[in-house]
């Protein structure tokens, strides 16, 4: 087993979202409740933490500079002088955004989920550049992991209380087949942010799990990684060879969370991640 590293010793109330900006070499994440952005350099430990204008679900690097962000009330752009406007504002009482990964052609893959997480309230959407969106999937309780296959051809999906990774098939007009790679059989944790390595492995965090596993891509489970923080958010691939995988955590809902519980951990050397596209917008 690979030891965990403590990259930033934080209390975040609901950290997500790793992403890795290679524009910049430093890896991004979210406390989405304390409407916090972070950064972290891994080379030279700089850190900073600015406020969102909400509770924000993702942050990922955008093609010109900026950021593009998931926020309650829509999808925002955050320019590199930090000037924010909307670039899609559909508020819904009662709903929040979620994670969001950006697609092997530059859209943005965005969910939602209702506060009190009932069925059926969240949504998965397809945003352009231009502001367009498009509903993908109606359905949902709580959108969390997507991600690609090296080829472009699958797609990855996790909506948690389901408990299973789904795999479909991609291509430019969409997602079809829906089928599970893996169920989390009871008492292991619920399936939440993933990410897919240079072989085409799926790594998936587990909340309530305290760690994160590596699955082939016929759903064969690789490896188990064991992290002592029980609510284990997010991992996603970063440094600048993207070996290391980084792991968020959160402290919410816990009545003794671990000291660790809301940092961001690191796992050296524990494969070979995939440079991921920059939103075109």
């Amino acid at each position: 087993m690979t030891a965990y590293e403590v990259a930033v010793a934080a209390e975040a109330t609901l950290g997500e979202g790793p992403t890795w900006d290679p524009a910049t070499g430093t890896l991004l994440w979210l406390d989405i409740l304390g409407m916090r952005l972070h950064t972290y350099d891994p080379v030279t430990g700089r850190r900073t933490v600015r406020t969102t204008p909400q509770h924000v679900g993702a942050a990922k690097p955008r093609a010109g500079g900026g950021l593009v962000l998931n926020l309650r009330d829509g999808v925002g752009l955050l320019d590199p002088d930090g000037a924010f406007r909307w670039l899609h504002h559909e508020p819904v009482p009662g709903r929040r955004a979620n994670d969001a990964a950006v697609a092997p052609d530059g859209s943005l893959w965005a969910g939602t989920m209702r506060y009190d997480e009932a069925a059926g309230g969240g949504t998965l959407s397809r945003l352009t550049g231009d502001g367009t969106a498009r509903t993908v999937l109606d359905d949902v309780a709580v959108s969390n992991g997507t991600g690609w296959s090296p080829d472009g051809r699958l797609m990855y999906y996790v909506d948690s209380p389901t408990r299973r990774v789904d795999v479909f098939d991609y291509d430019s007009e969409g997602i079809r087949d829906r089928r599970p790679l893996v169920e989390i059989e009871e008492g292991a944790g619920y399936p939440d942010g993933l990410t897919v390595d240079a072989d085409g492995c799926v790594w998936v965090a587990l909340w309530d799990g305290g760690a994160v596993r590596r699955y082939t891509p016929d759903g064969t489970l690789d490896r188990v990684i064991s992290l002592p923080t029980p609510r284990t958010t997010a991992c996603a691939f970063g440094g600048p060879a993207l070996t290391d995988l980084y792991v968020t955590t959160a402290r919410t809902g816990l009545d003794a969370p671990h000291p660790l519980s809301g940092s961001l951990l690191v796992i050296p050397n524990a494969g070979k991640g995939l440079p991921q596209p920059p939103f075109e917008g």
